[in-house]
């Protein structure tokens, strides 16, 4: 990582966020809708809820999910002006694989 290598931050950065986004606490429709106002919660941290924690076969998941993406998306990109990024998302995805071919940096 020292080396700047962009292909392991791209992919380690969107897959911390894929993460983060499994452990939201998901909002129910009745929650969108809203309440009178002067129902509605106040004071700091009064509308925070307690985030999901991931298993490590959670976690493997997602990480393998992101990995899917970057290879179905540059299978996609079959022309010559796109040779550029679909080597770069093959490369994170080659990142992210690693992380599963050695189930002790999960």
């Amino acid at each position: 990582m020292r080396a700047r290598d962009k292909a392991a931050v791209s992919a380690l950065r969107a897959t911390l966020a894929a993460l983060d986004n499994a452990e939201a606490v998901p909002v129910g429709e009745a929650e969108l809708r809203g309440v009178a106002l002067e129902h509605s919660p106040v004071g700091a941290g009064a509308t925070e809820g307690v985030r999901h924690e991931l298993s490590e076969r959670g976690v493997a998941d997602v990480v393998r999910a992101e990995a899917t993406e970057r290879l179905d998306a540059a299978a996609q990109l079959t022309t010559p002006a796109h040779a550029d990024r679909a080597q770069r998302l093959r490369a994170e995805a080659a990142v992210l694989l690693g992380f599963l071919d050695d189930p002790g940096t999960l």
